[in-house]
């Protein structure tokens, strides 16, 4: 008998067994395998016509053994992070959940959507809050333009000069007085195994 790892190639396999992992990291990750196939996630998702593939679309293409196809997606890093698909799901399925582990699935093979760069922007932000406590705004589109795409950098003058001149933009960063326990807080979230 040919297991459900073995009947689909190597790579995909090696990526199931590590989403897999990254599913069982939070309560009933297992219940995607019960997805009636309904469409209330994408009915109820308010970001839908952004995604490239609807959160209904990525539980088929995982049925499909298309898991890479879903990491190279814009759909994981489009999601509003809002729980109207996990709350009206008939079967209870952890959706913004499952979005999540592909996040961090993606991020620990390297497997990212071409021409969208939010991935950069995720890490960039994350960078942010250690080394402050607090997002600095200007430290952030600076990073992220030089990570991505460098060109951008200078087209975004305006916008950030916009900013500055409404107070909406400071120049220098300001730490909170207790970074140290944001770092720990991190460092204690990296430390938690993957699956």
């Amino acid at each position: 008998m040919i297991s459900k790892l073995e009947a689909v190639p190597k790579k995909e396999a090696d990526l199931r067994a590590a989403f897999w992992d990254q599913v069982s990291s939070f309560p009933d990750g297992h219940k995607i395998s019960l997805c009636l196939q309904c469409g209330t996630c994408t009915g109820s998702c308010p970001v839908s016509y952004a995604m490239d593939i609807t959160p209904r679309q990525t539980i088929a293409l995982f049925r499909a053994g298309m898991l890479e196809d879903i990491l190279q997606s814009r759909t994981i890093w489009i999601c509003a992070s809002c729980y109207s698909c996990t709350v009206r799901c008939p079967v209870g399925i952890k959706v913004t959940d499952t979005m999540y582990a592909l996040k961090r699935l993606s991020i620990d093979k390297k497997i990212y959507p071409a021409r969208f760069a939010v991935h950069t922007l995720s890490k960039t932000f994350i960078d942010n809050v250690y080394r402050y406590g607090r997002n600095y705004e200007l430290g952030l589109g600076i990073r992220y333009f030089l990570r991505s795409d460098f060109a951008k950098l200078f087209t975004n003058i305006g916008f950030g000069w916009s900013m500055f001149r409404r107070g909406r933009l400071g120049l220098l960063p300001k730490k909170i007085k207790r970074v140290n326990q944001v770092r720990a807080i991190i460092k204690r979230a990296n430390e938690f195994p993957e699956g």
